[in-house]
């Protein structure tokens, strides 16, 4: 990880961090988002990239991060869906 985390994404990098996801290549978005621990879309989006690998502690913490409660059942598709609408 880069130790000097920049902020902020551009919708155009945060879009491309979602059609990542949508292939399911979580690490690959990964890559992307976790150079922002600024932003809340941000944070959310990394929150996805863990939810994605199953790691739920993670992505609870970048939840939290992102001010978002986290799902009580989480979908991935869902909150990929969610944060590409919140993009716009």
């Amino acid at each position: 990880m880069n130790i000097a985390s920049r902020c902020c994404l551009s919708k155009a990098e945060l879009a491309a961090a979602l059609d990542w996801m949508e292939r399911g290549d979580w690490q690959k978005a990964h890559v992307i988002v976790q150079e922002d621990e600024a932003s809340p879309l941000a944070c959310w989006a990394h929150g996805i990239t863990h939810l994605m690998e199953g790691d739920l502690p993670n992505a609870r913490y970048w939840y939290r991060e992102a001010k978002r409660s986290f799902p009580r059942s989480p979908s991935v598709a869902g909150e990929i869906a969610a944060l590409r609408r919140a993009l716009k």
